[in-house]
């Protein structure tokens, strides 16, 4: 069994039609995740692929007039070609057409129904084509898909089932002892929610009759497998099941299956029961994901609001692109695109932060020793704060990645990038050169230096492209512009002195797209009227930005006073089924004893901060006049993740 590699698996996309900023997402996100556990010196394991059987699939097909096979080997090149420009770095691509998947999925199919898991029976319901599902008559919301919101069809036929259902206890006690398989912990609370009613078997087979596209069932030829339960078993194929024991003894179970919140269901409820049933341990996490939104509103085909990742990357670049998606979501949340945000953290982090500080130290470092690194000197306070500080990055990445904060772990090496350069303005490395200073000046220059080589491993595996240039302008080349390893920053062992840095032009050049959205001009206001009193002036901001801030009731389960901090509390609270923590400065008007029981609201898609070194998620509201404070409250009873706005 797995115990010490790292596997990550993306769910598998339909290839009935092109690739999205959704599918991106997930992608990058892995393959930053196995790129860091090389890094780290893991022997890692990443799958990638397409789901190519089913109804949508054979749809897509007969509007475009062709067989669906052909279908699929002309829209899967989209995928292929997409993640090869985004640099992924997948061990293997798997397609559900694959010939070893397919006979794969026979044989489990064979081996349930030999003992029993899977029987026929007639049956009545009501069909999504969209979710490729049937639903009861209960589950419908105003007679429509209660996922997707599309019409359903009622549908009554012979059909063959898993039995799901026998198998509702087991899970229901499987995800209370087991708080690390459904993160982040509140989806765990929903699948348990889901789990409260009754759960049925899974209808697993479709009729030729009415779906042709699919793997033919081994023990009735006049049916196909459903979609779902052939598409999941990928995650088993895809590394030896039933094929290459030693293979699969390796990467079984998987670190992280990677989802969107969308296919929570299916992967924390169908799938353990079905690898129950086979008889296979459960893979460690199922990670869910939020949605990326523009606006309040899931990007989606049937809108036209889906943002194509080809388009940002031809704009912006794909390093850029990579470091967007995994710095603006906190991976359980929901996340805005605009053009307009991405180019405020593009100038902000990338241009004015990093950029910086590297045609800083470039500039000085040709100008004083013709480019070449000199030895430092003994190093003195300034010099080891922002060693110290470059070292809590690296701990904070690592950290980060364990806990699946990527956005935190980028936010602490920028933190460092910016101390580098405040160490740059505070020794004042120019005015050493004036003063003739060698000594001083060579190891400000080499400390500085030494900063951006390990920033540079700690961001390759977001940006490889970028980094490898960073690296190349700190006089590495070959193998030595990919090779560093963060293992290899633990050794605490620099190289720098001696290179030659090479003049380069800007890392990353300032952006102003066409077509960014620019926050609204309000109308010129008229002139005042002359008074004593002093005017209060608010900026007027648009819909749009008011939109981004999510605010929602919160139910305080817990308060404590954070040791050695007279003003602060700690409040753990009940959003909506998500247990998060507050820090808050309201401990002179409020008492921990005074808050339980109360329903708050707060600003639930805050970055997280750590305060006093205790970590807050989100941010409580509360109106303050004079010395008088009060919580913002609700008139009344109202569940707890209610929206507010």
């Amino acid at each position: 069994m797995n115990t010490d590699n790292f596997y990550v698996t993306t769910p598998i996309y339909y290839v009935n039609d092109k690739p999205h900023i959704g599918h991106a997402y997930t992608t990058v996100l892995a393959d930053v995740l196995a790129r860091y556990y090389r890094s780290l010196g893991v022997d890692t394991f990443f799958l990638t692929g397409t789901d190519e059987h089913g109804q949508k699939v054979e749809k897509a097909a007969a509007r475009r007039n062709m067989p669906p096979k052909q279908h699929c080997d002309e829209t899967v090149v989209r995928f292929q070609e997409l993640w090869k420009r985004l640099g992924v770095t997948n061990d293997r691509f798997i397609r559900t057409t694959d010939e070893f998947h397919k006979q794969v999925v026979r044989e489990v199919l064979q081996d349930l129904y030999d003992r029993g898991e899977i029987y026929k029976k007639e049956y009545s319901g009501w069909y999504c084509v969209g979710d490729e599902r049937f639903y009861t008559e209960k589950d419908l919301v105003d007679g429509k898909c209660p996922e997707c919101g599309r019409e359903v069809s009622e549908i009554k036929e012979w059909n063959y089932f898993f039995r799901m259902g026998k198998y509702r206890e087991w899970l229901i006690d499987y995800i209370q002892t087991h708080p690390d398989f459904i993160q982040p912990a509140f989806r765990a609370n929903e699948t348990l929610g889901f789990l409260k009613k009754e759960l049925g078997d899974l209808c697993i087979s479709r009729p030729k009759s009415r779906l042709a596209w699919g793997i033919e069932l081994p023990f009735d030829p006049e049916y196909v497998c459903y979609v779902w339960f052939d598409a999941l078993i990928n995650y088993i194929s895809g590394v030896g099941y039933r094929r290459n024991d030693a293979e699969f003894e390796k990467w079984w179970p998987a670190s992280y299956h990677l989802i969107g919140k969308d296919i929570l269901t299916t992967h924390s409820v169908y799938w353990p029961t079905m690898l129950k049933a086979i008889g296979l341990p459960m893979p460690k996490t199922i990670f869910a994901h939020g949605w990326w939104l523009t606006g309040n509103t899931k990007m989606s085909k049937s809108l036209g609001n889906v943002i194509n990742p080809m388009d940002m990357i031809d704009k912006c670049g794909v390093d850029a692109f990579r470091y967007f998606l995994l710095a603006e979501m906190f991976p359980g949340n929901d996340a805005n695109f605009t053009e307009a945000a991405f180019v405020s953290r593009y100038n902000s982090d990338l241009a004015n932060d990093l950029g910086n500080l590297l045609s800083r130290v470039l500039k000085m470092t040709l100008r004083a020793n013709e480019g070449v690194i000199q030895p430092p000197a003994e190093l003195e306070a300034d010099d080891l704060e922002l060693n110290a500080e470059v070292d809590r990055a690296v701990g904070a990445m690592e950290e980060s990645l364990r806990a699946m904060k990527c956005d935190q772990g980028l936010a602490a090496v920028m933190n460092a990038v910016r101390a580098a350069n405040r160490y740059l303005e505070k020794t004042a490395p120019w005015t050493l050169a004036k003063k003739g200073e060698v000594a001083r000046l060579n190891t400000v220059l080499h400390t500085a230096a030494d900063a951006l080589r390990r920033v540079s491993v700690l961001l390759a595996p977001v940006m490889p492209g970028k980094m490898a240039e960073l690296r190349a302008a700190l006089g590495y080349s070959g193998d030595d512009l990919f090779n560093a390893t963060i293992a290899g920053l633990k050794t605490g062992q620099c190289d720098l002195a001696g290179r030659v840095m090479k003049d380069t032009p800007g890392l990353f050049p300032r952006i102003q797209l066409e077509d960014a959205e620019k926050p609204a001009v309000p109308a010129a206001a008229p002139a005042p009227e002359k008074s004593s009193k002093p005017v209060n002036v608010v900026e007027t901001i648009a819909i749009g930005d008011f939109a981004r801030v999510r605010l929602m009731t919160a139910r305080v389960l817990e308060a404590e006073k954070v040791q050695g901090a007279d003003k602060l509390l700690k409040l753990q609270l009940d959003a909506g089924g998500e247990r998060r923590q507050i820090v808050s400065g309201i401990a002179g008007w409020y008492t921990p004893e005074s808050l339980i029981g109360k329903t708050i609201v707060i600003v639930a898609n805050l970055k997280p901060a750590v305060i006093r070194g205790v970590e807050s998620n989100g941010m409580l509201l509360a109106a303050k006049a004079g010395k008088e404070l009060r919580l913002i409250t609700t008139d009344g009873e109202i569940d707890s993740g209610a929206e507010v706005g």
